[in-house]
Protein backbone atom coordinates (compact mmCIF):
# COMPACT_ATOMS: atom_id res chain seq x y z
CA UNK A 1 0.00 0.00 0.00
CA UNK A 2 2.89 2.26 0.88
CA UNK A 3 4.25 1.73 -2.66
CA UNK A 4 0.95 2.35 -4.39
CA UNK A 5 0.88 5.91 -2.88
CA UNK A 6 4.20 6.42 -3.08
CA UNK A 7 3.78 6.05 -7.19
CA UNK A 8 0.87 8.52 -6.98
CA UNK A 9 2.79 11.02 -4.98
CA UNK A 10 5.79 10.53 -7.61
CA UNK A 11 3.77 10.39 -10.91
CA UNK A 12 0.66 13.10 -9.59
CA UNK A 13 1.56 15.66 -11.81
CA UNK A 14 0.88 13.03 -14.71
CA UNK A 15 -1.82 12.45 -13.17
CA UNK A 16 -3.21 15.49 -13.00
CA UNK A 17 -2.57 16.73 -16.80
CA UNK A 18 -4.37 13.33 -17.89
CA UNK A 19 -7.58 13.96 -16.14
CA UNK A 20 -7.66 17.72 -17.41
CA UNK A 21 -7.44 16.73 -20.55
CA UNK A 22 -10.40 14.63 -19.97
CA UNK A 23 -12.54 17.14 -18.86
CA UNK A 24 -11.36 19.16 -21.59
CA UNK A 25 -12.19 16.38 -24.34
CA UNK A 26 -15.28 16.36 -22.64
CA UNK A 27 -16.02 20.09 -22.21
CA UNK A 28 -15.13 20.33 -26.50
CA UNK A 29 -17.45 17.64 -27.25
CA UNK A 30 -20.07 18.26 -25.06
CA UNK A 31 -20.62 21.77 -25.86
CA UNK A 32 -19.77 22.05 -29.67
CA UNK A 33 -22.12 19.87 -31.62
CA UNK A 34 -19.34 19.65 -34.86
CA UNK A 35 -16.93 17.85 -32.25
CA UNK A 36 -19.21 16.20 -30.99
CA UNK A 37 -20.75 15.02 -34.11
CA UNK A 38 -17.72 14.05 -35.70
CA UNK A 39 -16.67 12.27 -31.75
CA UNK A 40 -19.85 10.09 -31.92
CA UNK A 41 -19.50 9.08 -35.90
CA UNK A 42 -15.92 7.55 -35.12
CA UNK A 43 -17.13 6.03 -32.58
CA UNK A 44 -20.17 4.45 -34.04
CA UNK A 45 -17.17 3.44 -36.37
CA UNK A 46 -14.94 1.77 -34.26
CA UNK A 47 -17.56 -0.04 -31.81
CA UNK A 48 -18.94 -1.13 -35.51
CA UNK A 49 -15.77 -2.52 -36.39
CA UNK A 50 -15.24 -4.23 -33.10
CA UNK A 51 -18.80 -6.07 -32.89
CA UNK A 52 -18.21 -7.09 -36.40
CA UNK A 53 -14.90 -8.96 -35.82
CA UNK A 54 -16.60 -10.24 -32.63
CA UNK A 55 -19.19 -11.71 -34.94
CA UNK A 56 -16.51 -13.11 -37.13
CA UNK A 57 -14.63 -14.78 -34.74
CA UNK A 58 -17.78 -16.44 -33.07
CA UNK A 59 -19.16 -17.21 -36.81
CA UNK A 60 -15.84 -19.59 -36.92
CA UNK A 61 -16.37 -21.50 -34.25
CA UNK A 62 -20.36 -22.63 -35.59
CA UNK A 63 -19.25 -23.37 -38.74
CA UNK A 64 -18.90 -27.20 -37.60
CA UNK A 65 -22.97 -27.17 -36.36
CA UNK A 66 -23.79 -24.92 -39.52
CA UNK A 67 -21.88 -27.65 -41.75
CA UNK A 68 -23.24 -30.39 -39.79
CA UNK A 69 -26.73 -29.40 -39.89
CA UNK A 70 -26.54 -29.27 -43.60
CA UNK A 71 -25.23 -32.32 -44.42
CA UNK A 72 -28.50 -33.80 -42.58
CA UNK A 73 -30.45 -32.20 -44.35
CA UNK A 74 -28.68 -32.74 -47.27
CA UNK A 75 -29.03 -36.86 -46.83
CA UNK A 76 -32.68 -36.40 -45.72
CA UNK A 77 -33.75 -34.36 -49.14
CA UNK A 78 -32.05 -36.90 -51.13
CA UNK A 79 -34.02 -39.57 -49.83
CA UNK A 80 -37.31 -37.57 -49.70
CA UNK A 81 -36.84 -36.51 -52.91
CA UNK A 82 -36.60 -40.13 -54.53
CA UNK A 83 -39.34 -41.61 -52.55
CA UNK A 84 -41.71 -38.68 -53.33
CA UNK A 85 -40.86 -38.94 -57.21
CA UNK A 86 -42.18 -42.43 -57.11
CA UNK A 87 -45.25 -41.94 -55.01
CA UNK A 88 -46.29 -38.45 -57.23
CA UNK A 89 -46.83 -40.51 -59.51
CA UNK A 90 -50.24 -41.53 -58.15
CA UNK A 91 -50.74 -38.67 -55.36
CA UNK A 92 -53.52 -36.21 -55.74
CA UNK A 93 -53.02 -32.31 -55.43
CA UNK A 94 -54.36 -32.65 -51.95
CA UNK A 95 -51.22 -30.61 -50.35
CA UNK A 96 -51.95 -32.48 -46.89
CA UNK A 97 -51.46 -35.56 -48.60
CA UNK A 98 -48.03 -34.37 -50.52
CA UNK A 99 -46.96 -33.80 -46.99
CA UNK A 100 -47.51 -36.96 -45.95
CA UNK A 101 -45.55 -38.36 -48.22
CA UNK A 102 -42.84 -36.11 -47.29
CA UNK A 103 -43.24 -37.76 -43.67
CA UNK A 104 -43.47 -41.14 -44.84
CA UNK A 105 -40.22 -40.83 -47.24
CA UNK A 106 -37.91 -40.76 -44.06
CA UNK A 107 -39.86 -43.18 -42.05
CA UNK A 108 -38.35 -46.51 -43.67
CA UNK A 109 -34.68 -45.04 -43.06
CA UNK A 110 -32.68 -45.02 -40.12
CA UNK A 111 -30.22 -42.74 -39.97
CA UNK A 112 -26.84 -42.62 -38.06
CA UNK A 113 -24.60 -39.18 -37.12
CA UNK A 114 -21.15 -39.72 -37.13
CA UNK A 115 -17.53 -38.48 -38.34
CA UNK A 116 -14.36 -39.15 -40.22
CA UNK A 117 -11.42 -39.58 -37.61
CA UNK A 118 -9.22 -41.54 -39.68
CA UNK A 119 -8.96 -41.42 -43.84
CA UNK A 120 -6.78 -41.98 -46.68
CA UNK A 121 -6.93 -41.27 -50.73
CA UNK A 122 -3.49 -41.72 -51.96
CA UNK A 123 -3.17 -46.31 -51.51
CA UNK A 124 -4.74 -48.58 -53.56
CA UNK A 125 -7.42 -49.93 -50.91
CA UNK A 126 -8.30 -46.45 -48.84
CA UNK A 127 -10.40 -46.98 -45.69
CA UNK A 128 -12.57 -44.53 -43.53
CA UNK A 129 -12.66 -44.97 -39.97
CA UNK A 130 -15.77 -43.47 -38.35
CA UNK A 131 -16.31 -42.59 -34.43
CA UNK A 132 -19.86 -44.13 -34.03
CA UNK A 133 -20.26 -48.34 -34.04
CA UNK A 134 -22.67 -50.92 -32.72
CA UNK A 135 -23.68 -49.04 -29.47
CA UNK A 136 -24.76 -46.19 -31.23
CA UNK A 137 -26.53 -48.26 -33.99
CA UNK A 138 -24.63 -49.15 -37.18
CA UNK A 139 -23.64 -52.38 -38.23
CA UNK A 140 -21.55 -53.92 -41.38
CA UNK A 141 -23.63 -53.68 -44.98
CA UNK A 142 -24.84 -50.16 -44.50
CA UNK A 143 -24.57 -47.18 -46.86
CA UNK A 144 -22.48 -43.87 -45.54
CA UNK A 145 -23.24 -40.61 -47.44
CA UNK A 146 -22.15 -37.08 -47.10
CA UNK A 147 -24.02 -33.79 -47.98
CA UNK A 148 -23.03 -33.84 -51.96
CA UNK A 149 -23.44 -37.81 -52.62
CA UNK A 150 -22.07 -41.54 -51.64
CA UNK A 151 -19.03 -41.84 -49.57
CA UNK A 152 -18.78 -46.22 -49.14
CA UNK A 153 -19.89 -48.90 -47.60
CA UNK A 154 -19.63 -49.93 -43.79
CA UNK A 155 -17.11 -53.20 -43.76
CA UNK A 156 -16.59 -53.28 -39.91
CA UNK A 157 -17.57 -52.29 -36.66
CA UNK A 158 -16.56 -52.34 -33.38
CA UNK A 159 -18.96 -51.07 -30.16
CA UNK A 160 -17.83 -47.04 -30.65
CA UNK A 161 -16.44 -47.45 -34.06
CA UNK A 162 -16.39 -48.26 -37.86
CA UNK A 163 -14.15 -49.17 -41.00
CA UNK A 164 -15.86 -48.12 -43.99
CA UNK A 165 -14.69 -49.10 -47.67
CA UNK A 166 -15.17 -46.25 -49.42
CA UNK A 167 -15.30 -45.35 -53.50
CA UNK A 168 -12.00 -44.88 -53.55
CA UNK A 169 -11.29 -48.97 -52.85
CA UNK A 170 -10.28 -51.42 -55.11
CA UNK A 171 -12.58 -53.67 -53.31
CA UNK A 172 -15.63 -51.00 -53.97
CA UNK A 173 -18.16 -52.04 -56.38
CA UNK A 174 -21.93 -49.89 -56.24
CA UNK A 175 -24.45 -50.34 -58.27
CA UNK A 176 -25.32 -46.80 -60.56
CA UNK A 177 -27.52 -45.95 -62.99
CA UNK A 178 -27.43 -42.94 -65.56
CA UNK A 179 -30.34 -40.54 -64.15
CA UNK A 180 -32.27 -39.22 -67.04
CA UNK A 181 -32.37 -42.95 -68.52
CA UNK A 182 -32.23 -45.73 -65.58
CA UNK A 183 -29.42 -47.60 -67.55
CA UNK A 184 -26.64 -49.16 -64.90
CA UNK A 185 -23.94 -50.10 -64.25
CA UNK A 186 -20.86 -50.34 -61.72
CA UNK A 187 -19.06 -47.94 -60.28
CA UNK A 188 -15.51 -48.97 -59.76
CA UNK A 189 -12.31 -47.03 -58.81
CA UNK A 190 -8.98 -48.35 -60.73
CA UNK A 191 -6.58 -45.67 -58.22
CA UNK A 192 -5.23 -42.30 -59.59
CA UNK A 193 -7.30 -39.26 -58.93
CA UNK A 194 -9.64 -38.99 -56.04
CA UNK A 195 -11.67 -36.87 -57.93
CA UNK A 196 -12.66 -39.52 -60.96
CA UNK A 197 -14.30 -43.31 -60.87
CA UNK A 198 -15.50 -45.40 -63.30
CA UNK A 199 -18.55 -46.81 -64.59
CA UNK A 200 -18.36 -50.55 -66.31
CA UNK A 201 -20.45 -52.50 -68.26
CA UNK A 202 -22.94 -49.71 -69.41
CA UNK A 203 -24.82 -51.10 -72.43
CA UNK A 204 -24.17 -50.02 -75.60
CA UNK A 205 -28.02 -49.62 -76.42
CA UNK A 206 -28.08 -47.56 -73.12
CA UNK A 207 -28.67 -43.13 -73.53
CA UNK A 208 -26.39 -40.87 -72.54
CA UNK A 209 -24.44 -38.23 -72.63
CA UNK A 210 -21.40 -36.01 -71.18
CA UNK A 211 -22.63 -34.18 -67.66
CA UNK A 212 -25.58 -36.68 -67.23
CA UNK A 213 -25.92 -37.10 -63.35
CA UNK A 214 -25.00 -40.56 -62.24
CA UNK A 215 -27.29 -41.81 -58.80
CA UNK A 216 -27.25 -44.92 -57.25
CA UNK A 217 -29.87 -47.69 -58.95
CA UNK A 218 -31.55 -49.07 -55.75
CA UNK A 219 -30.42 -52.26 -56.97
CA UNK A 220 -28.52 -53.40 -53.66
CA UNK A 221 -30.07 -53.66 -50.22
CA UNK A 222 -27.03 -50.72 -49.20
CA UNK A 223 -28.02 -47.67 -50.93
CA UNK A 224 -31.86 -46.60 -51.87
CA UNK A 225 -32.41 -45.21 -55.77
CA UNK A 226 -31.13 -41.83 -56.35
CA UNK A 227 -28.27 -40.97 -53.90
CA UNK A 228 -25.93 -38.56 -56.22
CA UNK A 229 -22.71 -40.21 -56.97
CA UNK A 230 -21.32 -37.74 -59.87
CA UNK A 231 -21.31 -36.79 -63.64
CA UNK A 232 -20.38 -38.10 -66.80
CA UNK A 233 -16.91 -36.71 -67.93
CA UNK A 234 -15.74 -38.91 -70.36
CA UNK A 235 -16.87 -42.02 -72.58
CA UNK A 236 -14.95 -44.66 -74.21
CA UNK A 237 -15.26 -48.48 -74.76
CA UNK A 238 -14.53 -51.41 -72.44
CA UNK A 239 -11.76 -53.60 -73.43
CA UNK A 240 -13.98 -56.05 -75.20
CA UNK A 241 -15.86 -53.66 -76.66
CA UNK A 242 -19.17 -55.09 -76.16
CA UNK A 243 -19.97 -52.11 -73.32
CA UNK A 244 -19.02 -48.66 -72.51
CA UNK A 245 -16.80 -47.49 -69.73
CA UNK A 246 -17.28 -44.10 -68.27
CA UNK A 247 -14.98 -42.13 -65.79
CA UNK A 248 -17.53 -40.35 -63.36
CA UNK A 249 -16.48 -36.56 -62.05
CA UNK A 250 -17.48 -37.77 -58.47
CA UNK A 251 -19.93 -35.53 -56.14
CA UNK A 252 -17.64 -36.28 -52.87
CA UNK A 253 -14.57 -34.29 -52.12
CA UNK A 254 -12.72 -37.82 -50.19
CA UNK A 255 -10.15 -35.37 -49.22
CA UNK A 256 -11.67 -32.87 -47.35
CA UNK A 257 -14.61 -35.39 -45.74
CA UNK A 258 -15.70 -34.92 -42.10
CA UNK A 259 -19.27 -34.97 -41.49
CA UNK A 260 -20.94 -38.29 -42.82
CA UNK A 261 -24.41 -40.06 -42.54
CA UNK A 262 -24.85 -44.00 -42.21
CA UNK A 263 -28.00 -44.58 -44.00
CA UNK A 264 -29.86 -48.13 -43.79
CA UNK A 265 -33.50 -49.05 -45.25
CA UNK A 266 -35.30 -50.54 -42.43
CA UNK A 267 -35.66 -54.42 -43.43
CA UNK A 268 -32.09 -54.48 -44.94
CA UNK A 269 -31.22 -57.27 -42.47
CA UNK A 270 -33.60 -59.51 -43.97
CA UNK A 271 -33.08 -58.67 -47.66
CA UNK A 272 -29.39 -59.32 -46.84
CA UNK A 273 -29.82 -62.60 -45.27
CA UNK A 274 -31.76 -63.95 -48.17
CA UNK A 275 -29.33 -62.83 -50.23
CA UNK A 276 -26.38 -64.98 -48.76
CA UNK A 277 -28.32 -67.74 -48.50
CA UNK A 278 -28.45 -67.61 -52.11
CA UNK A 279 -25.03 -67.49 -52.92
CA UNK A 280 -24.11 -70.05 -50.39
CA UNK A 281 -26.43 -72.71 -52.43
CA UNK A 282 -24.28 -71.52 -56.08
Amino acid sequence: MKNLLNFFLKYNYWFLFVLLEIISFALLFRFNSYQGSAFFTSANFVSGAMYDAANNVTGYFHLKTINDELVQKNVELELQLESIRKALIEATEDSSGVEQLKQEALAGYDIFKASVINNSVTHADNYITLDKGEADGIRSEMGVVNGSGVVGIVYLTSPHYSIVIPVLNSKSSISCKIKRSDYFGFLKWDGGSSEFAFIKDMPRHSLFSLGDTIVTSGHSAVFPSGIPVGTVDDIADSHDGLSYLLRVKLFTDFARLNDVRVIAQKGQEEQLELEKQVKTTK
